[in-house]
This record gives structure tokens, C-alpha cells and sequence, in this order.
């Protein structure tokens, strides 16, 4: 049974609208005529066998990558290149499967460093430390610590994170992602290489975020169990095809998703 609150939250709003994708590298076919919609509040896990186009499809939704053909629509409007900074201030925030942390810096340092985006000052104000500036430096600072209490990482916030196992290492780098306030979270492998423990609380984390602070979240994720548990919608990719899209039961109960990702019983 699904471990999601399904009266929480509405979820008929599509936010990201993504239409006929194709995106090739050389003589390599990434994606293929994919199709998919994102819809404001929900939890969309995007799952395949390796090379199956997940992190292509990922990319394209944070516009790292521009497709040679399709369409990106955000809120009704379509979305052309547009610069990394510019989709954090469009609300897009997200994590990567190869944590991209400072490891010199400590855990409080990096969740600041993810609200830089949302800062409004200028070299005065910074030079003086005083003011609108010293203002803006405490409101920001109070931000990161609300965030560090929502993860349970006090004792380790001033911690260098080169010194913190793996499984805190996820967990700042989610919080440095919360940061920013997205209104739309990506999580590429939120839970690899986690012990059984840490996948619980990183699950319990990423719910948590989706029904308390209602942001959409869409995720990579090898863990069938974990798919299946907090998910609202599923969508399969096999050889950058869609060939499944819809609630997970719904899925995991399709012959082609069973004969390419689930494998037969």
C-alpha cells in the first residue's frame, strides 16, 4: 500500500507540459517522441532500465539539455534555452545522483549557499555588513536553520561535509536544494547507495516535503519499493521510449514494463 496521503493535496494543475521530446547525441538516440506532463503537488517518479533515457529526460525537464525537437512548456508558457540561474529563479531546483556538495564547507555553509539565488544585495551593502544587508544576512541564515531542524541534522551543522558519511552527505544536499523554496524539486537517485535505514528517512524526508510544504517533486529511482511506496505517478522509459505512464499498481502490472524493467516471474 502506498505510503502517500492521497487527500492532501490537488493534483489536476499541470505545471510542466512536455511534448513530443527528441534528443539525440551524435548518432545516439536518447529520447524518442517522448510525451509527459508534471502536475502541481505530485510525486512522479520516472523509472527504466539503464540507458533508458532517465537522466536525458531529467535534464531536459532542468534544461540542462535542449532537445532537437519537442516542445517545454512552464505554467502555459513555452521554455527555450534558458540559463541555469534563470530556472532556479523559475522555482526548479534539484539534486544529482554524484553528490556536488563543497566539502570543505560545513552542512550549514552548503543549505546557504542554495538560498544565493534568492539574495538582494549589493557590493555596499555587503562591504558595510549593516542594515537592509545585515537583515537580509540573518532572515537567510534563519531559513538554513529551519531547514537543518526539518532534517534532523543539528548535531552536524557545522560539520565539514567531507568528514559526514554518505547518507548525510544526501541529506545536506537536499537541504541545500529546499534553499531555494522550489515550487519543483528533481531528485536523480535520491536513495542510491543507501543502507536500508537511510532509505527510510530519506523516504520520510522527500513525503514530508511534498505534503508539508507542497512542492512537486519528480524523481530517478532504481528502488522498486520505493517507487511503489511514494509515488502518486509512475512513468517508464525503455530504450528513450515512454511505454508506461499512470498510477504505480497501474504500472508495475503492464506486460511491456514487466518484460523490460521488472523482469519475468
Amino acid at each position: 500500500m502506498s505510503l502517500k496521503n492521497q487527500n492532501l493535496i490537488s493534483k489536476s494543475e499541470v505545471i510542466m507540459n512536455i511534448k513530443n521530446i527528441n534528443l539525440s547525441f551524435g548518432g545516439l538516440k536518447a529520447l524518442s517522441g517522448v510525451s509527459l506532463q508534471i502536475k502541481k503537488g505530485e510525486i512522479l517518479a520516472i523509472i527504466g532500465p539503464n540507458g533508458a533515457g532517465k537522466s536525458s529526460m531529467l535534464n531536459v525537464i532542468s534544461g540542462i539539455y535542449v532537445p532537437q525537437e519537442g516542445v517545454v512548456e512552464w505554467k502555459g508558457k513555452r521554455r527555450n534555452k534558458i540559463a541555469p540561474h534563470d530556472i532556479a529563479r523559475m522555482g526548479i531546483a534539484r539534486t544529482f545522483q554524484n553528490i556536488a556538495l563543497f566539502k570543505g564547507m560545513s552542512a550549514l555553509e552548503n543549505i546557504l549557499t542554495g538560498r544565493n539565488i534568492l539574495m538582494k544585495r549589493n557590493l555596499f551593502m555587503e562591504m558595510l555588513y549593516m542594515g537592509l544587508g545585515r537583515r537580509q544576512e540573518e532572515e537567510h541564515r534563519k531559513k538554513a536553520e529551519e531547514i537543518i531542524d526539518f532534517l534532523e541534522i543539528q548535531s552536524i551543522r557545522k560539520t565539514p561535509v567531507a568528514r559526514l558519511p554518505y547518507g548525510m552527505q544526501k541529506r545536506v544536499e537536499l537541504g541545500r536544494a529546499l534553499a531555494l523554496e522550489p515550487e519543483l524539486l528533481l531528485l536523480d537517485e535520491p536513495m542510491a547507495g543507501m543502507n536500508v535505514e537511510e532509505k527510510e528517512d530519506m523516504c520520510r524526508f522527500v513525503l514530508d516535503v511534498n505534503e508539508q510544504f507542497g512542492t512537486t517533486i519528480v524523481l530517478i529511482e532504481h528502488d522498486m519499493g520505493v517507487v511503489m511506496d511514494i509515488s502518486d505517478r509512475v512513468v517508464v522509459l525503455d530504450y528513450g521510449i515512454k511505454i508506461a505512464d499512470g498510477t504505480p499498481d497501474k504500472v508495475r502490472s503492464e506486460k511491456k514494463v514487466i518484460d523490460a524493467y521488472l523482469g519475468v516471474g
